[in-house]
């Protein structure tokens, strides 16, 4: 009788073609890859920011990843803790992907592993962002209005304003992606959807 996979082994795969039929040993063994992939989070992430570095952002006068630096480069000189400016430089991470929901993607990245208040403002500055062009394309600009009794409204429209929308300088001092790395890596290092961590419903303060 097959026993199932072999833990252990790197080269063991799963007993199942559907998983409605995966054992208790089919499943212990994902979990281990699983682990060691979660693991790995920080690595691919730092990874995306570097392509990025290749991509133009067309018609800008900085690439993608400059964009994202610049970002983080601001919230630290604004004293901002680890979450925001993680968030900061992380708040396009999903460009490449999804342009069109860019902010929803990456705030599910970030989600896990920062304070609520953080996710939400990524998750919606792209609509704060509208505040500044939106009209150009006859658009409202002020669709943002909409959220104007959540309790994170000004962190987003603060976070826009200060960081995302004045990011575009390519004079400004901005450190280079190592200097962030260690950030990054603390972070996607907590333990998922830590209560402690996430603070469901709390607000804190964008700067120091």
């Amino acid at each position: 009788m097959d026993s199932g996979p072999a833990r252990g082994d790197s080269a063991a795969t799963v007993s199942f073609t559907q998983m409605k039929d995966g054992t208790r040993e089919d499943y212990l063994l994902l979990a281990e890859h699983e682990h060691a992939y979660q693991s790995g989070t920080a690595d691919r992430l730092l990874a995306e920011l570097r392509r990025q570095g290749e991509q133009t952002l067309e018609g800008y006068k900085i690439s993608r990843l400059e964009h994202g630096l610049q970002s983080a480069a601001r919230a630290e000189a604004d004293g901002a803790d680890i979450d925001w400016i993680v968030g900061a430089l992380l708040h396009d991470i999903g460009d490449a992907l999804a342009p069109q929901n860019h902010d929803r993607m990456a705030a599910e990245v970030i989600r896990p592993f920062v304070r609520w208040d953080v996710s939400w403002v990524v998750e919606h500055h792209g609509i704060f962002q509208m505040l500044y062009y939106a009209h150009h394309y006859g658009w409202d600009r002020d669709a943002r209005d909409r959220f104007r009794d959540h309790p994170c409204f000004q962190l987003c429209a603060d976070f826009c304003e200060r960081w995302d929308q004045a990011s575009f300088d390519p004079t400004y001092p901005t450190p280079p992606l190592e200097h962030f790395e260690p950030m990054v890596r603390a972070v996607f290092a907590r333990k998922a959807y830590d209560p402690a961590v996430v603070r469901e419903g709390e607000t804190t303060s964008l700067t120091a």
